[in-house]
């Protein structure tokens, strides 16, 4: 049995789906690019937000690089010591972990994976990572983007 139909048969509600190129918005930018998982659209999007959203100083050093992930660990410290809930900083938090996530993504030949909400990256060793949840294991102290990134790489081909 091959490794897709395990992870077909072991997940069936995961979407993974590839979206076919006429989907795609930007025709123009995306025409020298292999099509995206359908499940890649919103972490996708939160991470070009969360990118928006950086301060000046900040979003020119945002080039989905794994070097890039050391600011995106200080600017959550900074958000922590702050102390600023976690109500507030609940949708920054996410983009954050969704632009880790692309990084990953982009690095190792990953993909999005998502089902029930909930959405995770599968490098092509198989590992599955939550950049999204270590964003908010980094808000409570416990954490490190950069650290999943550094791992997550580490089975890459």
């Amino acid at each position: 049995m091959s490794d897709a139909t395990r992870a077909d048969l072991a997940l069936p509600d995961v979407t993974r789906r590839t979206t076919d190129q006429s989907d795609q918005t930007d025709q123009t930018d995306r025409a020298d690019r292999p099509p995206r998982p359908s499940a890649a659209a919103k972490p996708a999007r939160w991470a070009a937000e969360a990118v928006a959203a950086a301060p000046d100083g900040i979003r020119p050093h945002l080039d989905h690089s794994a070097q890039s992930l050391w600011r995106v660990d200080r600017m959550i410290e900074e958000l922590r010591r702050e102390g600023s809930p976690y109500t507030a900083v609940a949708n920054v938090l996410r983009g954050l972990g969704a632009y880790a996530g692309e990084v990953i993504v982009r690095q190792t030949g990953a993909e999005w994976w998502g089902s029930a909400g909930d959405h995770w990256v599968r490098t092509p060793d198989g590992r599955l990572w939550e950049p999204l949840d270590e964003s908010r294991r980094c808000f409570g102290g416990h954490g490190s983007l950069r650290l999943l990134c550094r791992d997550a790489m580490r089975g890459r081909r």
